[in-house]
């Protein structure tokens, strides 16, 4: 029987919380590293519950070498060395990347680097990382496919980048490396229990938390940032997909991991199906029979009309493609937001 123990950076976050239930579902033994900056106990709390398994967790930052050595030691001393790394640890406001972006360099990409080399002194060789279709920049054609230039236009977008690029290198280095870097579209939606969910930390950065917010009547009103646009309604349209797909694209990509042909893969995970900002929000009413009130702001710096991915690749290298419809993101996402209006606080 082979050894399934996995380190999971970042965790306890929206997207990593999500993996950790499909990972276990798939037979993985999680060790979850996190510093809480941008999520709270109760969430591996209620991974636990819905699992019914136990989750081993360290409480520290990927930028702490000796603290990761020590991870990696003690899981190799007990039996169960760890596998595979999947590397959610990041921050992630593309406008606080903007104001601040040494703080993006310093933990994004360093953090990188002090985790591979803590992976080295371990003869830890497959990692599997959180990119994100912002990589990509201004479209030069849609849909994005993995082949599309690297141009990103803000320094959230880089860090994804320049992490991309440490893990080519680093994978060509040989020693039967591998690194799948997965580049996100739009996350959405909610475990279909309701008991897990996105929980931002003050103002949301995305849409879609910002409508279940209105919904729940934490927020008076959404605004759109832009309605001239040259899309079906005027308004932004990108590829929303469900977390749970994402969550289960980041177990085939362990899988692929181990026993990828090519060192270096960076795969699209998202839909192929672009949703506009007021189709989205349409969509909501329809599922939590509320309406959403709308203010149409103008356009903010930087934002493109149209944003979906080709998914091809992912069905390809990984057997993987998006099953659930922006009806069940919409529905899950309302379970989640008014059985917990406070997020995991209440």
């Amino acid at each position: 029987m082979m050894n399934r123990t996995l380190l999971v950076t970042g965790g306890a976050g929206y997207i990593g919380s999500h993996t950790l239930l499909a990972l276990i579902a798939a037979g993985y033994r999680p060790v979850v590293l996190d510093n809480y900056s941008n999520s709270v106990p109760e969430v591996l709390r209620r991974v636990q519950q819905l699992s019914g398994v136990p989750i081993e967790f360290v409480e520290g930052d990927i930028r702490d070498g000796k603290l990761l050595d020590g991870l990696f030691q003690r899981k190799a001393q007990d039996g169960s060395p760890v596998e595979c790394v999947v590397h959610f640890a990041a921050l992630k406001a593309v406008g606080e990347s903007v104001a601040n972006p040494l703080a993006y360099y310093d933990n994004n990409v360093g953090g990188t680097t002090t985790l591979l080399s803590a992976m080295d002194r371990a003869q830890v060789r497959h990692l599997v990382f959180s990119s994100s279709a912002t990589v990509y920049g201004e479209p030069i054609e849609l849909p994005y496919s993995e082949q599309h230039r690297i141009a990103p236009t803000n320094p959230y977008g880089w860090t994804k980048a320049m992490v991309e690029q440490v893990l080519k290198d680093w994978a060509a280095t040989g020693e039967a490396r591998r690194a799948v870097a997965l580049r996100y579209f739009n996350p959405i939606g909610a475990h279909a229990s309701g008991v897990l969910g996105e929980a931002p930390q003050g103002t949301p950065n995305n849409l879609f938390p910002f409508i279940t917010q209105v919904a729940v009547g934490k927020r008076e009103k959404l605004m759109v940032f832009g309605d001239d646009y040259d899309t079906v309604d005027g308004t932004g349209v990108r590829d929303y997909l469900h977390v749970e797909d994402l969550a289960d694209g980041h177990v085939r990509a362990v899988q692929y991991a181990g026993q990828a042909a090519e060192p270096f893969s960076a795969i699209n995970l998202g839909t192929g199906r672009g949703t506009s900002v007021l189709q989205l929000v349409r969509a909501f009413e329809q599922a939590s029979g509320k309406t959403i009130a709308c203010t149409m702001q103008p356009r903010r710096p930087g934002d493109i009309a149209s944003a979906w991915a080709d998914p091809a690749l992912a069905y390809r290298l990984l057997g993987w493609k998006a099953e659930r419809s922006i009806e069940q993101m919409c529905a899950d996402g309302w379970r989640w937001q008014s059985q917990n209006p406070d997020g995991y606080g209440g």
